[in-house]
């Protein structure tokens, strides 16, 4: 786009709903264990900027991020990954060690 002599280039991949450049907050550099009860669901933060880590709060709406859903199927003690970048979201996979 052209605009008088200044050439302004978006690249929208970049830019959230805000127009502002979003990369993923790691909110912690190690997992968070956490004990979840059969049959609950959990809303995972993926954006990082949620203040109850590792859940969503909705912070991310002000990105184009959304919340991953996850279902206990028993209940136990579950790694939530709190850097943010696990190939195996929500749960940790060890990833926070080579950042």
């Amino acid at each position: 786009m052209l605009i008088g002599a200044i050439e302004i280039k978006l690249n929208l991949g970049e830019l959230n709903a805000g127009g502002i450049a979003m990369e993923i907050k790691t909110a912690k550099n190690e997992p968070y264990p956490v004990e979840v009860i059969k049959d609950q669901t959990y809303y995972w933060c993926t954006c990082g900027l949620s203040e109850s880590q590792p859940f969503c709060d909705g912070s991310h709406q002000r990105t184009e991020m959304m919340p991953l859903e996850f279902v206990a199927t028993e209940n136990m003690t579950v790694y939530f990954c709190g850097c943010k970048q696990s190939a195996n979201a929500p749960l940790c996979d060890g990833t926070h060690f080579s950042l």
